[in-house]
């Protein structure tokens, strides 16, 4: 690319694909375009200052708060990922509706005056189960993720088809406000396949985004990415000015832009809580935006990985599950509440700008509610449904399973001491012999056997629990939950299965008696009346201090995952979710039997320990 004056709009602008040059379109004056080296809007010079957040980690009915954050602290535009299987649970029945509104969040983007870049996938990482990717995919053989594999590529592309429906006629030039479209998502951190990525673009050309400008982003040393598309960096504090002269040997004749400046980091279970210093990130957005540059705040507002959509990383050799909690140490927090970090950014951006935002808006408090009884409940094998009877072993995907527990019962045949073998264990099992637990295996720490002492006619019983796919590397092509190999008895195989699917999707519907649970997994149900309600003044975060391991649900909403290893212990209660009287807090804990009690705090426990960021 070196002396280009000018890339695309999309294709409009004059791409060269596969030797054919495509016409631009009648006005190619409205949008955002490259020239001389720089970004230009509408034809006139424009600096990209953008913040990512994402519509599923955000209650709905805070999107217009969170946009106007945004906006008061100087943005101009918003990115965001879209998540196909939030969209596309099912093959082929597409939800965009409420919570997946994706479209009404890019035009509240709009009414707030903020432009939105838009990152369709079909793979996008952003720490979110599978990366984004639907766990059927994994059904049915070895679907080749992210390759020019059919049995990828023709979901994928009718997955892009789809969303060009709901948000194509939301670009600029069409009336609505999107000026950039990412075309896959650091792909040079995965391979570096021009007919893959030819297929992608061309699949979001067919799908109606041709009105804007396509682009690629990577961290990696050299980019995934095409020869006539921009190329943007990815990095974290400290990393701004090597990063930038990277990008410069990509892209010689400009324009430079942090397509992700990471402000912040993630957790994993049984790690620490990141951080970073507000005066670093806030010396290192200067020296970004008096060079010129472009910078999109990643994340600019984190939120919460809400239900079982949080991801999980393959980092040396070690499988490392996300908490529930996005954070991500943002300049707005879980809740949307601006942080030091939020001031100092936006004191740089009026200095470097010399424009005035909106004033900030006031911040509303937060509650705390005490005694959460969780006086009824319901053992989960009080809970089982039939069984799948099988001769081999079978993940969840292959029953059509893609979240929750997977139970594998086997009737003991003859007498056994000695080692219990588990292969290929994702993620998290707890054995059994006749009801009574006798050990876990946990694939964080690499446990794959335990001892054990089988009479013949033993019920022996492994519960695993899928604590989040992998959604970065390679590894996530085989990233497939409950136990993919086999199970053995001192070498022995064994075979002829029962095998429960167990989703949870129906917890609110289990027969709860007002007793307690005296044979863990337990459901635990409580009712209790909040001061506050309605609203964000009503926000409060729900201290797990107590439980043990599992998952919790609200008033019908899934809050997400609890494990006491943390280091999160409180899990973000949208007060806008919460109801005067009548709430409804349901708990499945693997571990915890009794009446725990529980209660809400005021602020959120994200971590004793903490580290900066890497």
């Amino acid at each position: 690319m070196k002396g280009l004056k000018r890339v695309s709009m999309g294709i409009g602008l004059g791409v060269l694909l596969a030797g054919q040059v495509f016409a631009a379109p009648a006005d190619t004056t409205h949008g955002l375009a490259i020239a001389q080296g720089q970004f230009v809007l509408n034809g006139k010079p424009f600096r990209i200052i953008a913040g990512e957040m994402h519509y599923p980690r955000i209650p709905r009915e805070y999107w217009r708060a969170r946009l106007k954050m945004a906006k008061a602290m100087g943005l101009n535009t918003i990115t965001t990922y879209v998540f196909w299987n939030a969209h596309e649970a099912e093959p082929g029945h597409y939800d965009f509706s409420g919570q997946n509104d994706v479209a009404e969040f890019i035009r509240e983007a709009q009414q707030e005056g903020l432009y939105v870049i838009l990152r369709p996938g079909p793979y996008v990482c952003s720490e979110w189960e599978f990366g984004g990717l639907p766990a059927w995919l994994l059904k049915d053989g070895d679907a080749n993720v992210r390759s020019t594999d059919p049995k990828f590529m023709q979901p994928a592309l009718r997955y892009l088809h789809r969303l060009g429906q709901e948000l194509a006629p939301l670009q600029l030039n069409r009336g609505g406000n999107i000026i950039a479209v990412q075309v896959e998502n650091e792909y040079g951190s995965f391979g570096h396949d021009d007919a893959y990525m030819t297929q992608v673009r061309q699949g979001l050309i067919d799908s109606g985004f041709n009105a804007s400008l396509f682009y690629t982003s990577d961290s990696a040393q050299q980019p995934g990415s095409l020869p006539d598309l921009l190329k943007v960096i990815n990095f974290g504090v400290g990393h701004a000015q090597e990063k930038f002269a990277q990008l410069h040997t990509w892209q010689p004749g400009g324009p430079y832009m942090a397509g992700e400046y990471w402000v912040g980091w993630f957790d994993h279970w049984g790690g620490p809580h990141h951080v970073s210093d507000p005066k670093q990130v806030a010396a290192e957005l200067d020296w970004m935006l008096k060079q010129g540059y472009s910078v999109n705040f990643y994340m600019f507002h984190g939120g919460t990985s809400f239900g079982w959509m949080n991801g999980a990383n393959w980092d040396d050799d070690n499988y490392q599950p996300d908490v529930t909690s996005y954070d991500y140490d943002s300049p707005l927090d879980e809740s949307g509440r601006p942080t030091a970090k939020y001031a100092a950014l936006r004191k740089v951006i009026i200095q470097d700008t010399g424009a005035t935002p909106p004033p900030v808006p006031a911040t509303p408090g937060t509650q705390a509610i005490r005694g959460i009884k969780l006086d009824e409940s319901v053992s989960l094998w009080d809970t089982l449904p039939s069984p799948v009877a099988s001769h081999e072993l079978k993940t969840m995907e292959a029953l059509g399973q893609a979240y929750g527990d997977i139970l594998y019962r086997k009737q003991i045949a003859a007498p056994f001491t000695g080692q219990l073998q588990v292969n290929g264990l994702h993620d998290y099992a707890q054995i059994y012999v006749n009801g009574k637990r006798i050990g876990t295996l946990d694939r964080r720490l690499k446990q794959d056997h335990l001892p054990v002492k089988l009479a013949k006619g033993d019920t022996l019983d492994l519960l695993v629990q899928n604590d989040g796919r992998i959604n970065f590397g390679e590894k996530l092509r085989t990233e497939r939950k409950g136990i993919l190999g086999g199970v053995s008895l001192q070498g022995t195989p064994l075979q002829d299965w029962q095998i429960y699917s167990l989703p949870f999707n129906d917890s609110d519907a289990l027969h709860y008696a007002h007793a307690a649970c005296r044979h863990a997994p337990c459901f635990y149900r409580a009712s209790f009346d909040a001061p506050a309600s309605g609203d964000a003044a009503a926000d409060t975060f729900l201290d797990t201090a107590g439980l043990g391991k599992g998952f919790v649900w609200l008033n019908g909403h899934a809050l997400g995952r609890t494990w006491k290893i943390g280091p999160q212990r409180t899990l973000y209660v949208p007060g806008v979710w919460l109801k005067p009287h009548d709430n409804q807090l349901i708990v499945l804990d693997l571990l915890v039997e009794g009446q725990p009690v529980l209660n809400t705090l005021k602020q959120p426990v994200l971590g004793t320990t903490v580290v900066k960021v890497p």
